[in-house]
């Protein structure tokens, strides 16, 4: 029985497709306080500055394309049952074909009403203010913003809890509650990380470190498992 495989991703995956991401030196976040616009406080003081934010945001994911690492992942899905947990709210996981994607942090090109987080709407243009969603409030982006509960950890630990195989890419597992993830790993399940950047885990699991960006580590790890499969 082959082993279901879990894969974690974070900015790093992105940011290979040309997304700038505040991992960045010259990250686009450097420009903002992170709270003015990633945050339920910034969205009340500020509409307008949050909403041109992830305008600009949204109109980027436009002209970008998914890279190598998102490819892997779906020739990987040819071979053993794939789970994507992404930290991401870009769509690139989706367009390269990958299957089964679940968003931590939310997603770009969807939009939600103000009052109630059920009514959400698929949202591909500038989102302005007058923007309403059928309940009458106003529309805001589809993101977990810094101080708001993380709906999908939940179910995300649960197939963790699931996996056979672990992977991370791209991400500096410093950001919870994603990086506490790990922990409802089985004992015996593999991890492999692949980051330029990537440090030790605090895990008891088997763990392979690969020091490579995505797009160049995650299709190696790939071509390897299904040799091996």
């Amino acid at each position: 029985m082959k082993p279901n495989i879990v894969i974690l991703t974070g900015a790093g995956i992105s940011q290979e497709s040309g997304i700038q991401t505040f991992r960045d030196a010259d990250g686009l976040w450097e420009n903002h306080d992170i709270m003015a616009v990633a945050s339920p406080q910034g969205w009340q003081q500020n509409p307008e500055l949050v909403l041109d934010f992830y305008n600009q945001r949204r109109r980027q994911l436009h002209q970008v394309q998914p890279n190598a690492a998102h490819h892997a992942i779906t020739k990987l899905q040819q071979h053993f049952p794939v789970q994507v947990i992404t930290q991401n709210v870009d769509d690139l996981h989706e367009r390269a074909g990958n299957q089964n994607v679940l968003h931590l942090h939310g997603e770009l090109f969807k939009v939600r009403s103000d009052k109630n987080p059920e009514l959400i709407y698929n949202w591909h243009k500038d989102l302005q203010l007058g923007d309403l969603a059928e309940d009458g409030a106003q529309l805001r982006p589809h993101i977990v913003w810094f101080g708001e509960p993380v709906p999908m950890i939940t179910r995300a630990a649960d197939l963790v809890a699931q996996a056979g195989i672990f992977i991370i890419v791209g991400t500096s597992m410093a950001v919870y509650p994603a990086a506490g993830l790990v922990h409802y790993l089985p004992s015996y399940t593999p991890v492999y990380y692949i980051d330029p950047n990537a440090a030790p885990i605090a895990i008891s699991n088997p763990l392979t470190i690969i020091r490579e960006k995505a797009g160049t580590g995650l299709p190696k790890l790939v071509a390897q498992l299904i040799q091996e499969d």
